[in-house]
Formats: C-alpha cells, structure tokens, sequence
C-alpha cells in the first residue's frame, strides 16, 4: 500500500521562528512588479505560497519561507526581489530534514 503525503501537511511540520523587525526578502520596487513584470513568476513558483497577487500588485508574506531562494532566480529579468539567509536563529526550523 502506496501512501502520499500533501504539501500543505508536509509544511506544517516545519516551524518558522518570524524576524519581524529584519524580514530576509523584500521586493525592491513594488510598482515594477505591477507595471512591467507580466508574468509575475514569484507568486506562480514560490512553494511556500509566500507571493500573492492583487490585482496586478504582487504581495509578500516572508512568514513560512522556506528559505529556497526560487524567488530570486525566477525574477530574472526585472531582478526586484532582494533575498538573503534570516539572522542567526530565524527562519524554518525544518522537522525532517
């Protein structure tokens, strides 16, 4: 008997300890992503679901991030999203794995 797990139930085993004061990525230019950016990869490709669009305004929730850094290179032609590690201790605290 073959068993699959759910992505959404495979996240929640993970914890996220939120740096609310130093968020690890950013949008550089939020107007770029709703005037030039046709595509809007990053709320297309992000696992973690962190990238949502309103309208044509892309939105950024860094809670739950699973640090892969798809973000950045799927922003390839505008180069608008500013990515690095959490401080020392934030971020995904990944159970299994």
């Amino acid at each position: 008997m073959t068993t699959t797990a759910k992505v959404e139930e495979s996240l929640f085993q993970n914890r996220y300890l939120l740096d609310a004061d130093n968020p690890h990525i950013r949008i550089r230019d939020p107007e770029i992503c709703a005037t030039s950016c046709e595509a809007q990869q990053c709320a297309v490709c992000c696992p973690a679901g962190c990238y949502t669009v309103e309208g044509r305004r892309v939105v950024l929730i860094t809670d739950g991030c699973l640090e892969c850094g798809t973000c950045r290179v799927v922003c390839d032609t505008h180069i608008n999203v500013e990515w690095e590690y959490p401080r020392s201790g934030y971020g995904i605290q990944f159970k299994f794995g």
